[in-house]
């Protein structure tokens, strides 16, 4: 690892936004917490609540932050950064990286509430930088968003060469690694305890830290983790009737009695939710098929099943169980997956109206499967796991302000993190899995163990959660007018 070090505040404002894109390719200058590092993009926020809602800064924390990239690395791409308080706890927090975004995408997230608290802090980029631009004429080039029209390409590094979504858990791994040598170096005493925390394909890096590092890490906190196995369900399972199905769910009217609509829900996916702003409807459906929907089918299938023909037979087309046989998808997803077999205690806390990576096919089967390896392990103490669910929680945290009806997932994810040290450091029973209400928290006799009973709390208008008054997406459609339902249903609203 080379980089540079600089005696620094590293935590003044939360202003600082990451620095995703492929010109990004040096990032060895430390950055100050106080200024922007670039203008937000809709890829710094996925993981985080909107500003009036983020951890608030008490004020200045100074220490050293260490802002570098791997020298190993075979593909030069893997980057690391640390951040090593005056006022140090004695522990270490190791944060994964969500999509394939940076190593700054925590900040928010994770980074501006442990660093507060005296945990050295340490994140890396799954060896991998984001995307750059390109053209369909790119062999590996994903359409970023259907609506933005034919020549809107871009290239996933992770789909080059060399960049098998196996290096995900070891650069976990290497990251711990590298903040205990650092610690240990800066403060003179190794770290007492390890956590790792993530969200999304970070919280994917989490269960696979307890999996397969016990050595390394004493639990982990996952925030709506990703679940990669190569028996259904699966991403290559549950995306492409979404996607297939959306077009006709669009042109019906948003009729959510629809056979299209009917079909992505029994795919997994949350009931839809429809705002007015403006005038103009806005469905939380439509976001998704905009935004994350095909273009992160197309990411996973181009390393994963490269020969299918992404936009020739099309993304919605794609059909998991047919392709076992005429390719290596299979085993390319089994080289991956999460085997559920935790050896320290894990907390997983994922949100009922999670549009992305729906509860039932990734939180919930995730849990199942750590159930079954302990039953196959009988007899043995298992380490501690619960499932926190979020009623109405969504896997974008600022899309509550567009739909008041969900719910932010970033205090319960907090909360958690501090029920688990208490957990590991003095024994404190964890509370049972359960159904957090909105507006609850985390309770020692939850009203509601185990699973949320609906995904969605029906009459949430307003950000007030449990009325009883809903407008359904048919309801809101059939009361506009004629000129707003001409733009609604115009191509690629």
């Amino acid at each position: 690892m080379y980089g540079q070090q600089k005696r620094n505040i590293i935590h003044k404002s939360s202003t600082a936004y990451e620095q995703d894109h492929s010109d990004q390719r040096d990032e060895l200058a430390p950055f100050h917490l106080d200024r922007p590092l670039s203008k937000p993009t809709h890829w710094t926020f996925v993981v985080a609540p909107d500003p009036p809602h983020r951890t608030p800064i008490a004020g200045p924390i100074p220490g050293v932050q260490i802002n570098a990239r791997i020298a190993e690395d075979p593909q030069g791409q893997a980057r690391i950064l640390i951040r090593l308080p005056d006022n140090w706890n004695g522990r270490l927090v190791v944060a994964g990286a969500p999509g394939t975004r940076s190593k700054f995408n925590g900040d928010f997230a994770w980074s501006d509430y442990v660093v507060q608290k005296g945990y050295a802090y340490v994140a890396q980029n799954k060896g991998t930088l984001n995307l750059r631009a390109t053209t369909a004429a790119d062999p590996t080039a994903c359409r970023l968003n259907p609506a933005l029209g034919k020549d809107t390409f871009v290239h996933f590094y992770d789909d080059d060469p060399g960049m098998p979504f196996t290096r995900w858990a070891p650069f976990m791994a290497e990251a711990a690694r590298l903040g205990r040598a650092a610690v240990q170096i800066h403060y003179g005493r190794d770290a007492q305890y390890t956590y790792a925390v993530g969200t999304s394909n970070g919280g994917y890096q989490v269960r696979r830290a307890v999996e397969s590092y016990p050595e390394l890490f004493d639990g982990g906190v996952d925030w709506e983790g990703t679940f990669v196995d190569a028996d259904m369900p699966n991403l290559l399972s549950t995306l492409p009737p979404a996607i297939l199905n959306y077009p006709a769910y669009a042109a019906s009217g948003f009729d959510p009695d629809s056979k299209a609509a009917k079909n992505i829900r029994a795919a997994g996916y949350p009931p839809d939710l429809i705002t007015i702003q403006g005038g103009q409807p806005t469905s939380l459906w439509r976001v998704h098929y905009l935004q994350f929907w095909e273009v992160t089918m197309c990411q996973w299938q181009k390393r994963l099943d490269p020969a299918y023909d992404t936009y020739g037979a099309g993304v919605g087309n794609y059909v998991y169980v047919n392709r076992l046989s005429v390719s290596n998808v299979g085993e390319n997803l089994a080289d991956f997956r999460t085997t559920g077999r935790i050896r320290r205690p894990l907390i997983t806390v994922a949100g009922t109206m999670d549009a992305l990576l729906p509860i039932d096919a990734n939180a919930r089967a995730y849990a199942r499967r750590v159930a079954a390896a302990a039953r196959e392990e009988a007899g043995k103490a298992s380490p501690a796991y619960r499932l926190y669910e979020v009623q109405n929680g969504n896997h974008i945290e600022t899309f509550k302000v567009t739909f008041p009806q969900l719910e932010f997932i970033q205090p319960h994810a907090l909360q958690a993190f501090d029920l688990l040290v208490g957990a590991i450091e003095n024994q404190a029973e964890l509370p049972p899995s359960q159904c957090i209400p909105c507006g609850g928290t985390i309770a020692k006799n939850p009203a509601q163990p185990g699973h949320c009973t609906n995904l969605l709390v029906a009459g949430v208008i307003q950000g007030l959660c449990g009325r009883r008054e809903h407008l359904s997406a048919a309801s809101i459609y059939e009361g506009l007018g004629d000129a707003t339902k001409e733009r609604w249903n115009a191509p690629g609203f």
